[in-house]
């Protein structure tokens, strides 16, 4: 058997670089490349690995292990699952900074491949630099804190183990169902030893996507349950987009004219033009939606997971007597005691419409007059949200709804906004007009504060074609600003729009509406007097190209500016945070303090007990919530 004689570091490089993905006939390569920063637990092994001729994969240098990750997230995204991207890291905090970002991947589902270097697999040395002890084991490092944030871990305890370990880490990166994060930790000492490898080992292999089928017996219960229901509505998630299948919504909808509201990670499934699109549904969702959504007889949820914000804490549903789940994953196709259609979007749309389409099923008049009436409505209302209040020249402060407002007139329809957590995702939700499946890139599974920059680069490397806005308030700013170098250093433009609530918004928000009045959320210095940066000069020290806007007419100006130019550009635009989107029929479940001498936060304890009911875990008559209508 012909071998090849390689350290286990190279050997491993040496396979990634030979993966392909194939989906639909369409074949690509997988790994678009590697994002580090080298430790004494990496640079010798996988450091060195990168530099072998010709180089296995292209290296990007980061300035924070999590940021990295976040950019690998969002390449994997703009790329449907189909293209991901390796982060590697020393042992130490550069392993455990991997944390929050193997979590946000695995939340959402993303593929991103994490190789930690790791403690000595030869103990003689131990306790080695930034080693773990623990006395109850040897075996036992800091990367052991990714194993609950992963969906595969493993330990490369022996070079000869990667021949066993690097099938399972492709076979778990090209799910369908169960991707995320995959972790391999690296023992310095095993990434520098060499092993012969069979040369069969390094030939190029490509991974089908495969789009699964569902049972046919679960498809004609799926077509009984809707041929009963009067008022169904769609609720589309992100697995409508990651499959592509945009295409088969829109037909079904067009077909049965059953409405379409969405998640976050499924705005765009359907352009929020299209006549039965409601928007958002849920804790952060439309008037439209949420109103439909409550008198709904039967949900059809069409990659989703049913987050709490998507079904406003279980009250967004109050009359469905039905759900009926297409997903790839059984775990989300069987929530709600749904009839679950554990397949493809995609090809299990097509089949249910078939089937719908044979015995001439649609909506009556009267509810599709409804539900146009009630999205053309919406519309109406989101764009008066989003116009100017007044003289676009004036010098005030601007709501962010006005600031959304104008860099939505400004994009076009293939452009991308980027956002995370804060007050963006809720506010972007109601408002953006997401025309294009990949438009809409707001990071809301883990909601994670950070992720906007290197979650903007990920898509922009992953979309080079597109203009990608990043709209960023300055709490996740200040938290995860430093990657505006990396994107300086490997010319990857960007446009950064800086929103300055002098503190962090949303939890302000929430946390006056519970009777706390903001505490602890606002910018401020120890004498409480509000505390000024200067975010232009902290732009430009990172390298980027900064502008200031102070009125609406600067604003677009400054965007205009910045579209004409090749640098990544961060504007700075000061919001009023107390102008506010209401949040329309929806609740969302936060607990306020039982026992409080505050009167606001007593007054809150009333109000959330007063809700606290409409939260739907069994009907009235005693059966699970959301479970299947007698079909007899």
């Amino acid at each position: 058997m012909s071998t090849r004689r390689l350290t286990m570091a190279q050997a491993l490089l040496a396979y990634l670089a030979e993966q392909r993905v194939e989906r639909d006939g369409i074949e690509q390569r997988f790994f678009a490349g590697c994002f580090g920063i080298f430790g004494h637990g990496n640079v010798a092994g996988v450091g060195q690995a990168l530099q072998q001729e010709p180089r296995p994969l292209r290296y990007v240098p980061w300035r924070n292990e999590q940021a990295m990750v976040h950019a690998a997230v969002g390449y994997a995204r703009m790329k449907n699952r189909l293209g991901a991207y390796v982060c590697t890291t020393s042992i130490g905090p550069g392993a455990t900074n991997l944390v929050t970002g193997a979590a946000l991947a695995t939340i959402n589902r993303l593929p991103v491949l994490l190789l930690p270097g790791d403690i000595f697999a030869r103990r003689a040395v131990a306790p080695v630099l930034q080693q773990l002890e623990d006395e109850r084991s040897q075996d036992i490092s800091v990367n052991d804190c990714l194993r609950p944030v992963s969906r595969y871990w493993d330990r490369i305890n022996r070079p000869d183990q990667l021949l066993s370990a690097l099938p399972e880490v492709m076979r778990t990166l090209t799910s369908p169902a169960n991707t995320g994060a995959v972790t391999l930790a690296l023992p310095q000492d095993v990434q520098a030893e060499a092993y012969d490898y069979p040369v069969g080992f390094f030939a190029p292999r490509v991974w089908s996507v495969p789009r699964a089928r569902p049972d046919r017996a679960a498809i004609a219960r799926a077509v009984r349950a809707i041929k009963r229901c009067k008022r169904p509505l769609i609720v589309a998630g992100g697995g409508v987009i990651y499959s592509e299948a945009t295409a088969a919504l829109r037909a079904f909808v067009d077909a049965t004219r059953v409405p379409v509201c969405v998640s976050q990670a499924g705005k765009g499934a359907l352009s929020d033009e299209a006549p039965r699109c409601l928007g958002a549904v849920g804790a952060t969702g439309t008037r439209a939606a949420n109103v439909i959504a409550q008198k709904a007889d039967l949900i059809i949820g069409v990659g989703t997971r049913y987050s709490d914000f998507t079904t406003a804490s279980k009250t967004a549903f109050g009359a469905a007597r039905a759900f009926v789940n297409i997903n790839v994953a059984e775990f989300d196709a069987g929530k709600h005691g749904a009839i679950a259609l554990c397949g493809d979007a995609a090809v299990t749309l097509e089949e249910l419409c078939a089937e719908l389409v044979e015995v001439a099923y649609h909506t009556s008049d009267d509810y599709d007059a409804e539900v146009v009436g009630a999205a053309e409505a919406w519309r109406t209302e989101r764009d008066r949200f989003m116009a100017p209040r007044g003289d676009v020249k004036t010098a005030r402060l601007p709501s962010q709804a006005e600031i959304i407002g104008v860099l939505a007139r400004f994009a076009a329809p293939t452009d991308v906004i980027v956002n995370a957590a804060g007050s963006g995702p809720g506010d972007l939700h109601k408002l953006w007009p997401a025309r294009d499946p990949k438009s809409y890139h707001i990071e809301y599974g883990y909601s994670c504060m950070g992720y906007e920059i290197p979650g903007g680069l990920g898509a922009k490397l992953a979309a080079p074609e597109r203009e990608v806005y990043v709209l960023i308030g300055d709490g996740s700013y200040l938290m995860l600003s430093s990657d505006l170098v990396t994107a300086v250093q490997e010319g990857v433009k960007l446009t950064v729009i800086l929103v300055d609530n002098h503190g962090y918004s949303s939890i302000g928000g929430l946390s006056s509406s519970l009777g706390s009045g903001g505490f602890g959320t606002q910018l401020r210095a120890a004498a409480d007097e509000p505390l000024v940066l200067d975010f232009v000069k902290n732009a430009e020290s990172l390298g980027a190209r900064a502008l200031r806007a102070d009125t609406l007419a600067q604003l677009e100006e400054a965007l205009a500016a910045a579209k004409a130019g090749s640098r990544t550009t961060v504007i700075v635009v000061e919001s009023d945070g107390q102008v506010r989107v209401p949040g329309f029929e929806s609740w969302w479940d936060v607990p306020v303090a039982e026992v409080s001498e505050m009167p606001e936060v007593q007054s809150a304890r009333r109000d959330y007990e007063a809700q606290l009911p409409r939260e739907r875990l069994f009907h009235a008559e005693g059966s699970l919530y959301g479970s299947q209508v007698d079909e007899n």
